[in-house]
């Protein structure tokens, strides 16, 4: 079974693109999305596709979705 994949594309009216590297993006959820891991509305959202990857800690909650080729982490 394959889980879905969160297509930057298909909430592209909702995300706001501040930064993008390549291989890392961070995008601000405009229009109060649900997170997919949780449910609850996500505050931004980091993609990376890089193997190893190193955070600052957030301010609050977040989630992380582990894809086959990314890595999500949604702050809330």
């Amino acid at each position: 079974m394959t889980a879905e994949r969160f297509d930057v594309h298909d909430h592209r009216h909702a995300l706001k693109l501040h930064k993008d590297s390549g291989q890392t993006q961070l995008w601000e959820n405009k229009k109060a999305l649900d997170c997919p891991a949780c449910g609850d509305p996500f505050a931004e959202l980091l993609i990376s596709e890089k193997r190893h990857n190193s955070f600052n800690r957030p301010d609050g909650r977040f989630c992380a979705v582990r894809e086959e080729d990314r890595l999500l982490v949604f702050t809330h």
